[in-house]
């Protein structure tokens, strides 16, 4: 087991998810450990593990006691640390892949059913007719009523070629309609582009990938061929995170060469480094520095980055490393604040456990955890606010690894209180449109546009005051 622990890296995907990055850490002589076993307790564990085995109602194996016992002393710990079993250890590698067999559909769920929030163009779904807006109410033979939607996205996903039948209840039809489709590899794009009025390039991050820095280069020279001459949009709203390197290279496609980008810092030596704009941190193996020759204007135009409470973890690393160096203002709301660093440790060659190492630190030490970035201008989603009023963030989090270096930072109180007020916002919420980010009706993006032509940048207004020029929250 010893050997098996010595080696580990970083990664991380999801909204409470950490970042990716290698280091090398030995797990069994950390200078301050105190030498030798917990005794007495494990002395106390074997004897509950004995009176379970003997008086529990129904036999359980050695196998599932073991196992819960290694996710209880993970989860114990903050919320972000965990064991992988091997289903959860295959969808964290996929989620950082950005390929997966599957059908090519963005589902969430509506009435305890999965609803179809936008198929994915050229995928298996797609062709076959599925619609944005489908409620799928049965996947073969399984009804999806009361299925968690991680449940049902793994029964839709498998091996390519593999035949599976959505049963689809849709707005205007009286009957289901039956739809076979054959499972394919659903390539995810994590950067979407286009040209906006004026000569600004609009660029969109969805999740840091394997892939995400070679496509964001490519947008940017795809934007300049088209006349990206007067500014940049980078939108990173609702980005949950994903690979470090992948946010390092982000950052240093923006950024002089060989500045700081982000520094991590924890218990050990190895947990305790810089990351710089250099292909050495960004690129895997010896490929070649796919930022090399970036269009002039990906250094020098004027640049807005767009954050929101959903921003978390990688891009959070973009967002203040940008804001550091003076290189881009961020607009938005204030971030998520997932600013810990979590490690993969494999067990075995399918299970893993996944453990909190250190925190992450913007250029200037500014620890993001707990706390978030706070943007230069405070922009709610819409002129009358933010469409999700309740929003929960890190610090919100039971068990969250507190911010070491100033404090909680601007949580969000009483969560209790705060669920009492979403309920009582839930019904005139739920008759307002969602923002499409990028779209003509994009407040946000309205006024990121204003600032890089020099126009005034506008709040969105109190509940009986008019919208307000807006002052920035910070210095630059």
């Amino acid at each position: 087991m010893k050997s098996k622990l010595k080696q580990f890296g970083l990664i991380g995907i999801g909204t409470f998810a950490g970042v990716l990055i290698s280091v090398g850490i030995n797990a069994v002589a950390q200078r301050d450990q105190v030498a030798g076993l917990p005794l007495d307790e494990l002395k106390q564990f074997s004897e509950v593990f004995g009176a379970i085995k003997s008086n529990y109602v129904e036999p359980v194996s050695d196998r599932k006691l073991v196992t819960e016992a290694i996710s209880g002393m993970l989860s114990g710990l903050d919320p972000h640390s965990a064991y992988l079993d091997a289903d959860a250890f295959r969808e964290l590698q996929v989620g950082t892949q950005g390929e997966f067999g599957g059908l090519g559909i963005e589902v969430g769920t509506e009435d305890g059913f999965v609803k179809v929030v936008s198929p994915i163009e050229d995928t298996p779904a797609a062709r076959a007719g599925v619609k944005a807006g489908d409620l799928i109410v049965k996947i073969d033979a399984t009804p999806t009523k009361g299925l968690s939607l991680s449940e049902a996205v793994k029964l839709m996903r498998g091996k390519p070629k593999t035949k599976i039948v959505l049963t689809i209840s849709r707005k205007g039809e009286a009957n289901p309609i039956i739809i076979p489709i054959v499972r394919d590899i659903i390539h995810v794009k994590s950067v979407k582009s286009k040209m906006l009025d004026d000569g600004i390039g609009y660029v969109r991050v969805t999740q840091f990938q394997e892939h995400t820095v070679e496509n964001l280069a490519t947008a940017l020279r795809k934007l300049d061929a088209e006349g990206m001459r007067k500014g940049i949009v980078l939108d990173l709203r609702n980005d949950p995170g994903g690979l470090l390197h992948g946010a390092v290279g982000v950052s240093a496609a923006f950024l002089p060469p060989r500045v700081t980008v982000v520094s991590t810092d924890g218990r050990t030596e190895d947990a305790k480094r810089k990351y710089l704009a250099t292909p050495e941190d960004y690129l895997r193996g010896t490929r070649e520095d796919i930022l090399a020759n970036l269009p002039a204007g990906t250094k020098n135009l004027p640049m807005v980055v767009l954050v929101n409470a959903g921003s978390a973890s990688a891009s959070e690393i973009v967002a203040g490393a940008l804001q550091d160096h003076g290189r881009a203002v961020v607009l938005g709301t204030q971030t998520f604040g997932k600013g810990s660093v979590q490690s993969i440790l494999p067990l075995d060659s399918n299970t893993a456990i996944k453990l909190t190492t250190a925190r992450y630190y913007t250029p200037k030490g500014r620890s993001i955890q707990a706390r978030g970035i706070e943007p230069d201008f405070v922009v709610e989603e819409t002129p009358d606010g933010d469409i999700a009023q309740f929003r929960v963030r890190e610090a919100d989090l039971s068990r969250h690894l507190s911010n070491d270096r100033d404090g909680e930072g601007n949580g969000q109180g009483d969560i209790v209180e705060k669920m009492a007020a979403e309920a009582a916002a839930e019904a005139a919420r739920a008759a307002r449109k969602p923002v499409e980010f990028g779209s003509d009706d994009d407040y946000q993006l309205k006024q990121a546009l204003n600032h890089i032509k020099g126009l005034p940048v506008m709040v969105a207004k109190a509940a009986d005051k008019e919208a307000q020029p807006a002052a920035p929250a910070r210095s630059q």
